[in-house]
């Protein structure tokens, strides 16, 4: 059957369009994208403006409308950090569902990064062993750890890359005291889990998703996009330590002339690199795998395992 995922993220709402059928791997047939970084859309109230939310119900109905000429079978929606911590997020639901139709699924932080680590543990096989996977979103954080498809450990932290730009980088290139004041505020918020995962002992495979990561794998000398999902990509944190200072003292245009950046990201990569960062050094990680598979893949998965089971 034809499935499709909306997922209304921090900076994009997403449709992803696959084939798909239980006990098959799901194949992409259709992806369309709208830049609408909700994350910084809120005001100091922590609630999504008027404006905010007719952005979002145009971009709900494009998606709509797309999945229509896809022919779509079944749609899966849903809604992550910017959306969940909104203030008004009761109102911006039903106004999204009263003018689109759609009943947006609010997912919880914990759901995020075990439908997440879900993904990268069909992506990478049992063979993998444990595994660590970090996912940084445009609101939030999200790591998991374990053995099954079930991660033992699972936490999100309200450090995405946008919701930090917007409230601690305010500058173009940002000064040099807020981003010595981001990293100190980052790293005391990681540090604070990393008990919950050591005690069940080090990762045979530390892998990461989301498009913060992928980034910076290709600055730093990864494969592009272009040669496919097959080609195995790195990050070391060698390399990733040399690079964030660099990017702290580049403006938003400099940075998006890198290798893989795109100019709707390029403002917040200080941000995301300040987090990778942290949590490589924090979990002792020297490299990590990027996986090509993350939340919306593992929402599809988990769609798939019900539809078996029934």
């Amino acid at each position: 059957m034809r499935l499709g995922v909306l997922d209304v993220g921090s900076n994009t709402v997403h449709l992803l369009v696959v084939d798909a059928h239980p006990g098959a791997r799901p194949l992409p047939a259709h992806s369309h994208k709208a830049e609408l970084r909700l994350a910084q859309l809120l005001d100091e109230n922590g609630s999504i403006g008027p404006e905010g939310v007719d952005k979002l119900i145009s971009v709900v109905r494009e998606a709509l409308d797309a999945a229509e000429d896809k022919g779509v079978e079944d749609l899966l929606t849903f809604a992550t950090s910017a959306v969940r911590e909104a203030t008004n997020a009761d109102d911006v639901l039903e106004r999204v569902r009263t003018e689109t139709g759609v009943e947006l699924q609010v997912l919880t932080g914990a759901e995020e990064a075990r439908l997440t680590f879900l993904a990268a543990r069909r992506w990478f096989g049992w063979s993998a062993g444990k595994l660590l996977v970090i996912d940084i979103g445009g609101g939030s954080l999200e790591i998991a750890y374990g053995i099954d498809e079930e991660p033992d450990a699972a936490v999100s932290l309200p450090l995405g890359a946008g919701r930090l730009t917007a409230a601690w980088l305010p500058g173009d290139p940002p000064d040099p005291a807020d981003v010595k004041a981001l990293r100190r505020h980052v790293r005391a918020q990681i540090a604070r889990t990393v008990g919950e995962f050591s005690r069940f002992g080090a990762p045979d495979h530390v892998v990461a998703t989301s498009k913060t990561f992928r980034q910076l794998a290709r600055i730093a000398g990864a494969a592009r996009s272009a040669e496919g999902l097959y080609v195995q990509r790195e990050l070391k944190r060698r390399s990733l330590e040399d690079w964030v200072p660099q990017l702290a003292t580049m403006t938003t245009d400099q940075r998006a002339e890198l290798p893989g950046v795109s100019e709707g990201r390029a403002g917040q990569l200080p941000a995301g690199a300040l987090v990778a960062e942290a949590a490589m050094d924090l979990f002792g990680v020297e490299t990590l795998e990027i996986c090509p598979w993350a939340l919306r893949e593992g929402v599809i998965l988990r769609r798939l395992d019900h539809m078996a089971s029934a």
